[in-house]
């Protein structure tokens, strides 16, 4: 089949987003993988699915496909995307949606200023829910987080890292760093995201801290590899440093690829995240 889509951003966090309300889609792992491919495919490191929602009371149904063909719950990012697409193609007329995901219900916002602000919900922050296994361990404390010793293996040698948990729909493990570009987000992220520790895999953010309000991040994805911006993984790492007593809000989070704002009063709170998506071009592609 032919199949018409439309190529997106936010921050730098590329997507293909694909229109399932007017037409219907039930890909195989492979054909995501596909569309995802940068060389064979479109190139990507979401595909993002529109669809009309299951549940009562939602306006949308959005489902995410990582560049590996799979399925995950969450992406911060390509929820601004989300609503712009479906802004811009006519399939609502409201500035404020209620979408569905597997994670739960987001509320993204089309801003006057023409960024976007997503309802993410509120975090998750036991250990077994997000889940991550802490049994045998002795967490360190600080603030209010605990923070989590991870053991990596690295070529014959051992390290240890503290990591935060925290669950924004999908899995992170936040550390903080003393220089984010100095880090070794390629040696360590598929260690971190392969981590027996955590049964879904994992999300690897790397952070530095600037100053109270202000931090650069790094995050290497599940299923992707490191990317531009990671909308959750900003989200992760704004709470993750609030907790540890680092961080106040709002927070400003600089990614390689562009600007976040982060906003949380605190548990039991949603986290806001606020931030760009640009379309990039449309294109057609034999599936």
């Amino acid at each position: 089949m032919k199949l018409k889509f439309t190529k997106m951003h936010g921050a730098g966090n590329d997507f293909v987003v694909i229109d399932g309300v007017n037409q219907h889609i039930d890909f195989t792992p492979a054909q995501w993988k596909l569309l995802g491919d940068r060389r064979f495919g479109v190139g990507a490191d979401q595909i993002l699915l529109v669809e009309k929602p299951t549940e009562a009371g939602c306006d949308f149904r959005y489902r995410i496909f990582n560049a590996d063909g799979g399925e995950v719950e969450q992406c911060g990012n390509g929820s601004r995307a989300f609503v712009k697409f479906v802004s811009e193609k006519g399939l609502t007329d409201q500035r404020s949606i209620t979408v569905q995901t597997k994670a739960g219900v987001i509320a993204p916002r089309l801003e006057a200023d023409g960024s976007i602000t997503v309802d993410m919900g509120a975090p998750i922050l036991e250990p077994g829910r997000v889940p991550f296994d802490a049994d045998g361990l002795q967490g360190e404390p600080q603030g209010r987080d605990t923070l989590w010793p991870l053991v990596l293996e690295l070529g014959g040698a051992r390290e240890s890292v503290l990591i935060s948990a925290v669950s924004m729909g999908n899995p992170h493990a936040v550390q903080v760093v003393d220089d984010v570009d100095a880090a070794p987000v390629e040696l360590t992220g598929p260690l971190i995201e392969h981590h027996v520790r955590f049964p879904n895999r994992v999300n690897a953010g790397f952070m530095q801290i600037i100053d109270r309000q202000h931090v650069r991040l790094r995050v290497f994805e599940r299923g992707v590899g490191e990317t531009l911006a990671c909308g959750t993984g900003a989200c992760a790492a704004a709470v993750a440093g609030i907790r540890r007593g680092l961080l106040d809000s709002p927070v400003r989070i600089d990614a390689r690829g562009g600007q976040l704002s982060i906003s949380w009063e605190g548990e039991g709170q949603p986290v806001w995240l606020t931030g760009p998506a640009v379309t990039v071009f449309e294109g057609e592609i034999e599936i």
